[in-house]
């Protein structure tokens, strides 16, 4: 029986590759003739394989708590025209993230109130799953943190979710209030646009 018939459908690990009977010495035997391709460091999949996103892929599987914030963020809920360049990603503070991905940018956001807003989206493709902030989440962050990604950036999506959703501003202050230093600045911007 071939190795690439115990292989994993989507993007494996070196690890489940090795639950399955395929040591690494054969998977990197099999990237050498063309029958798997190496994503990222350990990371593969079987040749000709669907199209990943390879970036938020292997930092899904070296850090399982990965999650799509600020302006990336903003950007899939369409509440910012401008497309990042580089996919910001947060971690609970002082959880190790992977470096020399030139693609993405980490950030450090508070361990008590990481999972405020968080939900988990598909990579396209993967059978895997990565976070992602609600709009909610990622405007109030975007207010909190302005100083760093442009309070222009921050008031155009603000002006985007007004628009787009009928919205519910106490739904919004009511997400502020439990990220610390996150409510004036909101109660602030609404009293100014709504």
């Amino acid at each position: 029986m071939s190795a690439v018939l115990k292989l994993p459908d989507g993007p494996f690990t070196t690890a489940e590759a090795a639950i399955r009977g395929v040591p690494g010495s054969t998977l990197r035997r099999m990237a050498a003739r063309g029958e798997v391709e190496r994503l990222s460091h350990g990371l593969y999949a079987v040749a000709d394989d669907a199209d990943y996103d390879v970036d938020l892929l292997a930092a899904t599987v070296r850090t399982p708590d990965a999650t799509i914030c600020l302006t990336s963020a903003l950007a899939r809920h369409g509440l910012v025209d401008a497309i990042p360049a580089r996919v910001d990603l947060a971690l609970p503070r002082g959880q190790w993230h992977p470096v020399g991905q030139v693609a993405l940018r980490w950030h450090a956001f508070d361990a008590r109130t990481f999972e405020v807003g968080r939900e988990t989206i598909a990579i396209a493709g993967s059978g895997r799953r990565i976070g992602l902030y609600s709009a909610e989440r990622a405007l109030v962050d975007a207010f909190r943190l302005r100083s760093s990604i442009g309070y222009e950036v921050a008031v155009e999506a603000l002006q985007g979710w007004l628009r787009r959703r009928g919205s519910s501003p106490a739904e919004l202050v009511a997400v502020a209030a439990l990220i610390p230093r996150a409510e004036g600045p909101i109660r602030q911007a609404l009293s100014f646009l709504a």
